[in-house]
């Protein structure tokens, strides 16, 4: 019952995730950067601590009296986490909906459920299943094989991207003319490493979800604690780079100018922001109940990945391609999706 509660969790907040830029759609005569950035206010900012406030009350005394080495390297794993939310849009705009998100959510999925068993390898703390413990037991080796699969599933993608491109230079020229596997691939695999370290972040902000926890609060919610830190690091990030856009494209006007809807814009990227900040808030949840950060992490990527390629094949990305290459992007995505029930199989063992 716990992993089924774990698995609906995660399904919702991936589902919130790989929705979440919809509402920006609706926002008008801003520049990106411009509602990027009001969305991004509500998704690191403003929605965190009142999720926090709401479910664990006492979580600014936790973060106070937290060790500043803990909270800087999980503000740390933040900052570098939202490197790779910016690479990411780019992502999905040279490969699609579709493939950009597969992908790179794919490498993202691997990295996010390796990395921290390794950092655990090096240094041990009671309860996390290190590198070594995984590979010593038959539940640990059909984890690993799970991300074998991930990874092959990811390459069979790339595969299917460059039949697409080679499809549309022969008599689609009319179609997704941002499409560019090389810049896209580049870009999505260096997003989808640098995203897996909300992940690191979560690991490494640990010892305030369990003070949350040893306080007598709910451990349903023991991550909105974390999430506050790693979200000052996304922030940071974002805001200078979105920012340095403003000055770059003198966008700054678009906050006051009267010209566009400037409540409407501002209330859609809110619903944008908080829908972003709810994939999370369920992560966490699904993260107590599975009790695995791996199989969590990569069970949280393949819902975003499906909702994701819904998305896509609603906007209708590969349409006129050949059967081939539509085979081709369906196999790897399969792979990709079996790679989780494979993860799931190996932490129930």
């Amino acid at each position: 019952m716990e992993s089924l509660l774990g698995i609906l969790f995660h399904s919702i907040g991936g589902f919130s995730s790989g929705s979440f830029y919809m509402p920006f759609k609706k926002v008008k005569g801003w520049s990106w950067e411009s509602y990027w950035i009001v969305g991004g206010f509500f998704s690191w900012l403003i929605v965190p601590p009142i999720a926090a406030y709401l479910t664990v009350p006492n979580f600014s005394a936790i973060i106070s009296a937290t060790a500043p080495s803990i909270k800087t390297v999980t503000y740390t794993m933040g900052l570098i986490w939202g490197i790779g939310g910016l690479t990411y849009g780019l992502g999905v705009r040279y490969l699609g909906m579709s493939l950009g998100n597969s992908i790179t959510l794919g490498f993202c999925s691997a990295f996010g459920a390796l990395v921290p068993s390794i950092y655990y390898n090096f240094y041990p703390v009671e309860g996390k299943v290190s590198f070594t413990d995984m590979i010593s037991n038959t539940g640990g080796q059909m984890v690993l094989f799970g991300v074998l699969v991930c990874l092959i599933g990811i390459a069979i993608s790339g595969k299917a991207g460059m039949l697409k491109e080679a499809d549309f230079a022969t008599g689609h020229e009319d179609k997704d003319k941002d499409f560019s596997l090389v810049k896209g691939l580049i870009i999505a695999i260096i997003s989808g490493i640098l995203s897996s370290f909300f992940n690191f972040g979560i690991e490494a902000g640990k010892p305030m979800a369990d003070e949350a926890v040893r306080q007598g609060f709910n451990p349903l919610f023991q991550n909105n604690v974390t999430y506050i830190v790693i979200l000052w690091g996304g922030l940071t990030t974002n805001f200078i780079w979105c920012m340095y856009l403003n000055f770059k494209n003198k966008s700054f006007v678009d906050y006051t100018n009267t010209a566009t809807p400037i409540a409407k814009n501002v209330l859609f990227s809110s619903i944008a922001g908080t829908m972003w900040f709810l994939q999370f808030f369920f992560y966490g949840m699904g993260e107590s109940k599975l009790g695995n950060g791996a199989s969590s992490w990569i069970l949280h990527m393949a819902t975003i990945i499906l909702t994701a390629n819904f998305w896509g094949f609603y906007l209708k990305e590969w349409s006129g391609v050949s059967k081939k290459t539509f085979r081709t992007f369906l196999l790897g995505i399969g792979l990709i999706l079996a790679s989780i029930f494979i993860v799931g199989i190996g932490n129930s063992l």
